[in-house]
């Protein structure tokens, strides 16, 4: 079981613009070679702050199409890292938390049971778990574009001593890459 950060990223390092958009990414033509699906079915629990649960909210209206969000990811529990409160996706197994990770984390891997924990985003999140030595893998699917600005990939410091690459390789117009984590020292 790894806890894994799995996302795609501008050439220039940003998930976002900075309207909190990922609409960059979507005119990026993957020629149906994504392997989203083959890294999802190794999944058994994931978590995402407020604004990327906003924007899939909006942007794949969700609450009034919950198949947009249960197709992707059917009936694998959600934590959203949220401080007020945000509508449900009728029929998706949501856990609206604040704190620490931690504690998250540990519950996350129990409903797991098995299988990996994905960090969906955003950067900050995922610092968060970086910081407390609970992040294992950061996968990256690099598309070619710039967009000078927005949210990066990891908004803090993660030194070269903690990363060590262990695959890269293209997919359509994407360079996946894939770095172990180790713990802070």
């Amino acid at each position: 079981m790894k806890t894994q950060y799995y996302t795609a990223t501008t050439i220039d390092g940003f998930i976002a613009d900075e309207d909190n958009s990922l609409d960059w990414l979507f005119e990026v033509e993957d020629r149906g070679e994504s392997p989203f699906g083959e890294f999802f079915a190794g999944v058994g629990a994931f978590a995402m702050g407020a604004t990327t649960y906003e924007w899939i909210l909006s942007h794949e209206k969700a609450r009034e199409d919950p198949s947009a969000w249960l197709g992707p990811y059917g009936d694998t529990p959600a934590w959203i890292f949220t401080h007020r409160e945000l509508p449900v996706v009728p029929g998706a197994d949501l856990h609206f938390v604040r704190g620490e990770v931690g504690p998250v984390h540990a519950a996350m891997t129990r409903a797991a049971a098995g299988k990996n924990v994905w960090l969906v985003g955003g950067g900050d999140l995922v610092g968060q778990f970086a910081d407390a030595g609970l992040l294992d893998e950061v996968i990256l699917g690099v598309a070619p574009v710039t967009l000078g600005a927005g949210a990066p990939v990891l908004p803090r410091r993660l030194p070269s001593s903690r990363l060590t690459l262990t695959s890269a390789r293209p997919v359509g117009p994407f360079a996946y890459l894939t770095y172990d984590v180790s713990p802070p020292s």
